[in-house]
């Protein structure tokens, strides 16, 4: 009899968490490796955030708090949702959890059956599909091209639904390629989907808060209100925050859904860390004016990375809208030869290249279902990505 259950078959580690593990081996033997394959920021949690941790463990705040999370907890998620996205909920209708990632496989537990099926975007975040095929659902993933500015066209998802079709995940700002989706293409995006009732939206806000130009955050439930009692909004305190190891994500939903995510949690997580809660609350709560000055640095970064990028033989990319990641379009280095005379055949081979010959860590385009493409994280500092970007166009010089 086997030990392990054929369920763990259907995982495989995140394409990121494996390029920076392979980055910091390198580093251990003395390498200089730039490690640009991991999306946390670089900022530090906000001092009013950490301060309120310290005032809670004070108050001896430390012990087991309700499953979904304390009342102030509670309070703080629906003041959010209200202030910033104009969704009301009851406190029936939100969840505080260990993290976003949480929240998402909490729900495709708790409602996908074996054959059913969830429409990813590619390029997708690229826990989306694993964590459908560990329920046994079908993941479908919809190119969404570049000259479509990654952004899932109405046509394409009226041709993806089947009656097996019961998610549909909407990542905006977008996890590897930075696009963000206007009011008009929700609207858009919202006459498809209310021709299909059976369809529900997982729509992923991670990102809200780090979004260039002057561009506007829209989401779903609140585009199309008569999509409201079909979408699970998650957010989380890592991104805005930069919170990353306080575990803490939250969702808004319809009641029943969150209800059956709760009952889930309590048999496997139980509460989120009342500590965690206490920051969390804080920063929901306390001042936002760093939020904006943050995401004014992403885009500066943004603006220099992708500057660098144009300027490289075989690569290009888009300028992206949000998020802090620039998804480089490497189709111009694919036939060419390395100096020991191997091919370039994919975006893999590529960033490998660039992992072995300059020390540079990034993330292969296949892992998020569109290439040839890599994706670079901007949340690091500018010297770093100078630096980085400077290897980079040596790497692809030297390329025959």
């Amino acid at each position: 009899m086997k030990l392990i259950a054929e369920r763990m078959g259907r995982f495989e580690p995140t394409a990121s968490s494996v390029a920076t593990a392979r980055a910091r081996e390198l580093a251990a033997t003395g390498r200089d490796v730039i490690r640009l394959s991991q999306g946390e920021p670089d900022f530090p949690t906000p001092d009013h955030v950490k301060k309120a941790v310290i005032e809670a463990m004070d108050r001896d705040e430390t012990k087991y708090t309700p499953t979904g999370g304390t009342a102030e907890m509670k309070a703080a998620i629906i003041a959010k949702f209200k202030r910033e996205n104009n969704l009301d909920y009851s406190s029936t209708e939100v969840l505080a959890g260990t993290g976003g990632k949480q929240m998402i496989f909490s729900a495709m537990v708790a409602t996908i059956e074996e054959g059913d099926e969830a429409i990813v975007t590619a390029p997708y975040w690229v826990a989306y599909p694993d964590i459908v095929k560990f329920v046994k659902g079908v993941p479908v993933a919809v190119d969404c091209a570049e000259e479509n500015d990654f952004k899932l066209q109405p046509k394409n998802l009226e041709q993806a639904i089947t009656p097996r079709t019961k998610w549909l995940f909407l990542n905006s700002p977008n996890n590897p390629c930075g696009s963000i989706y206007t009011r008009e293409d929700l609207l858009a995006i919202g006459e498809v989907l209310l021709r299909h009732p059976q369809v529900y939206v997982l729509s992923d806000d991670i990102y809200e808060h780090i979004i260039f130009d002057g561009r506007k955050f829209e989401t779903l439930a609140d585009v199309v209100p008569a999509l409201k009692e079909r979408v699970l909004t998650v957010n989380g305190a890592s991104k805005a925050y930069a919170m990353t190891g306080w575990r803490l994500g939250y969702a808004g939903g319809p009641e029943e859904l969150i209800a059956s995510m709760t009952k889930l949690q309590n048999q496997n997580t139980g509460n989120p860390s009342s500590v965690s809660q206490a920051a969390a609350i804080a920063a929901l709560n306390g001042p936002q004016d760093f939020v904006p000055e943050r995401s004014a640095e992403f885009q500066a970064r943004r603006d220099m990375v992708v500057e660098m990028i144009n300027d490289t033989a075989g690569l290009s990319c888009r300028t992206p809208e949000g998020a802090f990641y620039v998804y480089a379009n490497c189709s111009g280095l694919i036939g060419r030869r390395k100096q020991d005379g191997t091919v370039i055949k994919t975006d893999v081979d590529v960033v490998m290249y660039l992992l072995d010959s300059v020390g540079i860590a990034v993330v292969h385009g296949a892992a998020y279902g569109l290439s040839p493409y890599f994706r670079i994280s901007t949340a690091a500092s500018r010297d770093e990505l100078k630096e980085a970007c400077a290897r980079i166009q040596s790497a692809c010089q030297a390329l025959f």
